[in-house]
């Protein structure tokens, strides 16, 4: 597998300039290597270049998706830098996120730029995102309130859908594996014209079904049964380029899923993830773009309680934005204008069921020399709270060929949820939002053997959210909370002796400051490492990932310990031809008995078939 040598480069303004004008067509790695040309924009709101972005970010392309079999998105994030994560009882079940030790709902989601996640908890269902729908996820980790508003405390997350990259890419994927689990998934993809004119379109369809494991251990509502898992998913989308000047998009996807669960209100539940955009950009010279954009999400969900229908809780989300990039002299000035509704409805009757935000934000962005900056700022108007400014400077010196040093200091902000504003005898509408202040120092270098980063950061957050017993006859939700959390990271990707290898290691403090003060905050291991090791050889191809995690506390006293757990995965695959692919991944091969909840089973040994076709390979 070939990996050339990658060494830092300082953009010019015209190179910028062109990435933003066709950022729909990105560049992607050969192999399990790290390319620096990697087009990034999730960290900046503008394409860049993987090398030339200041944040902490980590991309995963399409072909390393294929390439680790990953069963679905969370495992495909499992042990990345600053990652952590918690699921209620294996595949498709309630998993959360935790990046960088804030909380679950301190991370952003977008899907295709369309922000995803219910109003009423304040999570994102990531377990309903088929691996199979995924061209590739950025991962930007820190505070970028500055950008997009609320929730980016931890940082953002960012999924796209399939896009074609020739002029006809159809696939298909058929796989059988443990406890009865089927996938199968098709799509047709292509590509016409040229950068001047021309259109795309992909349409891409899958299906998984599963018995799934017994999802809860405890005695309260205990059923010793199976929990399967239903997912069918669509994903429709298309763009057309009219002329050197002006091009827009239009995409939907829609993820239909059916979930059996164990030791909570609702033994079963249906439940619907579903994102429309479409994006209009106007450049009428080289030096400006000006882009409009506007669509929707809907996170909705039906309980049943032994076959028979219990509550409804259905979240809908509208957005819309403006935004223009602007050349100005050496920099790039961006100025955008973002407008948010939400909406609840269902069975729960809140004393306010939706509300309006709007934010202006400005981002100037240059390089002077060897350093470059990075620095933005936000104003958001909450028709429930009021209004929130955040900031954020990054810096960036190349002081070698080969080696950058980065530091940042940045605010974020995460509004209240509507549970805990207006859930009937619960919540308290005089809460405000959480706020944090984050500092980061960073050291990257690149060689013609490989990458690798190390970054160390101190984030302090003040009016989180928890419980407070005196508030009321019955305690409720209160800004009482405060935490701060420091943590190091490293990352590196090299080949040895012909194998790719790559991974990450963290260490993480994240502290309790108030009620519970001193106490690890739930759910965050301090320590966590990944290696992934990949080799081909001829038609033949090998692989394992490695993923080690400590000890956790599954509540905020710390007195419910979990303990750390290795994990080991075992991959093979061989090219029957050019087109068509065999494959074969054995997860957890030591049987490790584990929890990321307290309770809540995974999955011991299994394992995954799958036979693929994508002509042109």
């Amino acid at each position: 597998m070939h990996r050339h040598a990658v060494v830092f480069r300082r953009a010019t303004l015209a190179s910028t300039l062109s990435l933003i004008l066709f950022p729909s067509i990105p560049a992607f790695a050969t192999g399990a290597a790290v390319d620096l040309d990697q087009v990034v924009v999730t960290a900046t709101r503008t394409a860049r270049t993987q090398d030339q972005t200041l944040a902490a970010v980590t991309v995963i392309d399409r072909a390393e998706i294929e390439r680790l079999q990953a069963p679905s998105v969370p495992d495909l994030l499992r042990g990345r830098a600053g990652i952590s994560l918690a699921n209620n009882g294996g595949p498709g079940k309630s998993t959360s996120l935790f990046l960088r030790g804030t909380e679950s709902d301190h991370v952003l989601v977008l899907v295709d730029g369309i922000k995803l996640g219910s109003a009423t908890n304040g999570s994102a269902a990531l377990q309903d995102i088929p691996v199979e729908q995924v061209e590739r996820i950025e991962i930007v980790r820190g505070p970028f309130s500055s950008l997009y508003g609320s929730e980016a405390i931890g940082g953002v997350v960012q999924i796209f859908t399939r896009r074609p990259q020739g002029p006809f890419e159809p696939n298909a994927m058929l796989a059988i594996g443990s406890e009865k689990t089927r996938r199968a998934s098709a799509g047709l993809a292509g590509r016409r014209g040229d950068d001047t004119r021309g259109g795309w379109y992909s349409l891409q369809a899958a299906h998984e079904t599963t018995e799934g494991i017994n999802a809860y251990r405890g005695t309260r509502n205990f059923d010793p049964d199976l929990d399967g898992y239903r997912n069918t998913s669509l994903t429709a989308q298309g763009g057309y380029r009219f002329n050197e000047r002006w091009d827009g998009e239009l995409r939907v996807f829609r993820a239909e899923g059916r979930n059996e669960y164990d030791g909570g209100p609702a033994s079963e539940a249906d439940s619907v993830q579903q994102v429309l955009g479409g994006r209009l950009r106007h450049a009428p010279n080289e030096r400006v773009t000006f882009t409009a954009s506007a669509g929707g999400s809907a996170d909705l969900s039906d309980n049943f309680f032994d076959g028979v229908f219990s509550s409804r809780f259905d979240t809908r989300r509208k957005v819309g934005g403006l935004q223009a990039d602007l050349g100005i002299g050496a920099g790039l000035l961006t100025l955008g204008f973002d407008w948010q509704r939400d909406e609840i409805d269902g069975t729960t009757a809140y004393a306010v069921d939706r509300r309006i935000n709007r934010g202006v934000f400005g981002q100037w962005q240059q390089a002077f020399g060897a350093q470059s900056l990075q620095a933005s700022l936000r104003r958001d108007d909450d028709s429930q709270f009021g209004g929130e400014t955040t900031g954020s400077v990054l810096w960036g010196w190349d002081f070698t060929d080969a080696l950058r040093l980065t530091a940042s200091y940045g605010t974020a902000f995460k509004a209240p949820t509507f549970n805990e504003l207006y859930f009937p005898g619960y919540g308290n509408p005089a809460l405000g939002p959480e706020t944090s202040r984050s500092v980061e120092l960073g050291l990257r270098g690149a060689h013609g053997w490989g990458v690798w980063s190390l970054n160390a950061y101190d984030t302090r957050i003040d009016d989180m959210i928890a419980y407070d017993a005196d508030l009321g006859d019955f305690g409720g939700p209160n800004n009482i909370d405060r935490a701060r959390i420091r943590g190091v990271e490293a990352t590196f990707d090299t080949t040895v002796l012909g194998w790719d290898l790559s991974g990450s290691l963290g260490w993480l403090d994240p502290e309790n400051r108030a009620g519970n003060a001193g106490k690890v905050l739930p759910r965050r291991a301090r320590r966590s490492a990944r290696i992934d090791l990949d080799r081909r050889f001829g038609d033949f191809s090998a692989g394992a990932s490695v993923t080690g995690v400590g000890e956790r506390f599954d509540n905020l006293s710390n007195t419910t310990r979990m303990g750390g757990y290795g994990l080991a995965d075992l991959r093979v695959g061989y090219a029957l031809s050019n087109d068509w692919q065999l494959r074969l991944s054995l997860n957890n091969v030591l049987d490790k008995q584990y929890e990321t909840a307290a309770l809540y089973n995974q999955p011991g040994r299994n394992w995954l078939l799958s036979v693929r076709y994508r002509p042109g390979r």
